[in-house]
């Protein structure tokens, strides 16, 4: 399969990576890369000039004053830029930490802000995955890159430093120095590289390794008793050892092929060397070149291909660090299909109404609609019910109602005007809702169920918290609604059952207080006796709103004003519940379904209506 090309290249991300450390306020990251780069070839040169120079004094004869002098000078030359070194060294990590920090912030707040429809997007989530693991640590493409920066620019310095040294040597010399080193580097890489091309498989095993271990752990609460009543643990016990023995391998025949890069890179060394030190020695014999120079040329021959060397690896590490960041820029910069600040401003009315305009919907990669040709309005202050089997649409018909989604064909109307021109972020304040999946988080009952980071009004969070009929249960907490939840954050947090989750839920909804109250499944954790309390409140919380309630329990519909059946992706039956009994279509077959679990005579042709 053809690899996609990267969006942006080295140069592009490194300009990219300059320009963050600017916005992040930390300059000084590029700067020390910098410092650290020179500071380490004016050390490394000034070592290697320091004995050549101290024979050359002694060959002439010099006095005790000018060896002496010799010797503190070079001893200056080296110990200045080391303790630059050292100061620079210990002050680099954090501003290239709060760097990759600020990265993590952007990543952050485009998964929190982003339109809905690209969490559904398998591009932005697998991009989404590749970010969070480039910037999770010090080794990641994110930070690690400024080290590779440096390395680059203090092994190209090197290099051309020691290439000046060497101007007196024959320009053959140092071409096959050159060419002999990328060699050594070359065969090397290429073989001890083979961990890396092949991280993806490792990573493939390893992941199957920490599944296993995680699910297979007779004592996680997730599994145990699965574990137990079905026999599985020597079933996982194998899958372990077989997955172990694979990574085992794997790292056999990679170790095999890093054992032959080394003996290659043996060779080719010895190699390039002999020829190099075979012809200073020829020289040093002919007469030609003094002792002072032959240590100089002869250190700085293994030096230069050192930076050689290391200008390759770094190119090579670089754009792997780029291939990596080009991908956080593609996330980072994942188009959005909602319009956010550049969107209208939705304006203030005091009642609204939303329609559906001949609205199709499919999802990305299906068959066919899930909703076809659905046209419907949601008049102000009206309660209106959807029913229907699974997988008819129903949730996927508030998901476009509340501007979720965009339909595939067609448009939502909020008093008459297209959605899609408003702030979408403005638009979500027109609602309230329980839905079926919801996450409590590791606050305060009070905040998680006012949701903001502003002042909470006791009063009104009291009143919601009666109507969602919570009353009892926060009161007999030693902290009220101060009460913590979640234990994985708070081991000594509160603990609420299904039924009272949803009910904190529903209280969240009725706090914010917003002109559409959507109710997905409400009462699906909750007992009979619950579910009816529910029901006789909901008129009263639903006063001066317009509401929708999708329920599975049709006996539960009869309150509202008005009940739509959706059965293959359309409106198949609509009117009020006793109308609907009338009809005698899906919506009375159904409910004579459900009905004659709960009342024995229903099969004797009794009254199926369930009080």
């Amino acid at each position: 399969m053809k690899k996609e090309k990267p969006r942006y290249n080295l140069l592009q991300n490194t300009v990219w990576m300059l320009r963050l450390s600017k916005e992040e306020r930390e300059l000084k990251v590029p700067l020390t890369a910098a410092g650290l780069s020179v500071t380490a070839v004016w050390q490394q040169t000034a070592g290697m000039l320091f004995i050549p120079a101290v024979i050359r004094v002694l060959e002439k004869q010099g006095s005790i004053g000018e060896l002496l002098a010799t010797i503190a000078l070079f001893t200056a030359a080296m110990m200045v830029p080391a303790a630059l070194n050292r100061y620079l060294d210990a002050n680099q990590l954090f501003p290239r930490i709060s760097v990759r920090v600020g990265i993590t912030a952007r990543a952050n707040r485009k998964c929190a802000d982003t339109s809905f429809p690209n969490l559904m997007d398998e591009r932005f989530l697998k991009l989404k995955e590749h970010t969070i693991a480039q910037t999770n640590s010090n080794s990641s493409s994110t930070e690690a890159v400024w080290n590779n920066l440096e390395l680059f620019l203090r092994n190209l310095l090197g290099f051309i430093v020691y290439l000046i040294l060497m101007e007196r040597l024959p320009f053959w010399i140092p071409i096959l120095l050159t060419a002999l080193s990328l060699a050594v580097f070359f065969c090397g890489s290429r073989l001890s590289r083979y961990r890396y091309k092949n991280r993806d498989v490792l990573m493939k095993e390893e992941k199957k390794v920490f599944y296993l271990m995680e699910y297979g752990d007779i004592v996680m609460p997730r599994m145990m008793k699965d574990i137990r009543i079905f026999g599985l643990k020597p079933w996982i016990m194998e899958l372990t050892e077989k997955t172990l023995q694979s990574i085992y391998d794997f790292h056999r025949r990679a170790s095999a092929r890093e054992l032959l890069s080394g003996v290659l890179d043996l060779l080719l060394t010895f190699l390039r060397n002999g020829l190099a030190y075979a012809y200073l020695i020829h020289q040093v014999l002919a007469g030609k070149m003094d002792i002072a120079a032959f240590l100089l040329l002869f250190t700085a021959i293994d030096g230069f291909a050192a930076f050689v060397s290391g200008i390759a690896e770094n190119l090579i590490t670089l754009n792997r660090h780029s291939l990596n960041l080009s991908q956080v820029r593609e996330f980072l910069e994942f188009p959005e299909p909602f319009s956010f600040e550049d969107g209208e401003e939705v304006p203030k009315a005091s009642e609204y109404t939303i329609e559906l305009s001949h609205v199709s919907y499919r999802y990305p990669g299906a068959g066919q609609d899930v909703l076809h040709d659905i046209s419907l309005r949601l008049q102000p202050g009206e309660k209106l019910a959807v029913v229907g089997l699974n997988g008819a649409g129903k949730t996927t018909l508030v998901k476009l109602l509340a501007g979720f989604l965009d339909p595939t064909e067609g448009s939502v109307l909020l008093n008459g005007t297209d959605i899609r021109r408003y702030n979408r972020r403005e638009y979500y304040e027109l609602f309230s809702a329980v839905f079926q999946e919801f996450n409590i988080l590791g606050l305060s009952i009070a905040e998680n169920i006012a949701q903001t980071t502003g002042p909470i009004y006791r009063e009104k969070l009291l009143r919601c918290i009666s109507e969602a009929g919570l009353s009892a249960k926060i009161s007999s907490l030693p902290e009220k609604e101060k009460s913590f939840l979640n234990r994985t954050v708070y081991p000594d947090a509160a603990e609420f059952s299904g039924g009272e989750t949803q009910r904190l839920i529903l209280a969240r909804a009725l706090y914010k207080d917003a002109p559409f109250v959507f109710l997905d499944e409400p009462t699906a954790a909750l007992d009979p006796l619950a579910e009816e309390d529910i029901y006789r409140k909901y008129g009263e919380f639903t006063r001066g709103k317009s509401s929708l309630f999708i329920s599975h329990r049709l006996a539960s519909t009869r309150f509202c004003d008005r009940i739509l059946l959706i059965s293959d992706g359309k409106i198949a039956e609509e009117g009020t519940h006793e109308e609907l009994l009338q009809k005698g279509g899906i919506y009375a077959e159904l409910f004579l379904v459900q009905a004659k679990y709960y009342q024995e005579d229903a099969a004797e042709g009794g009254d199926p209506d369930v009080r």
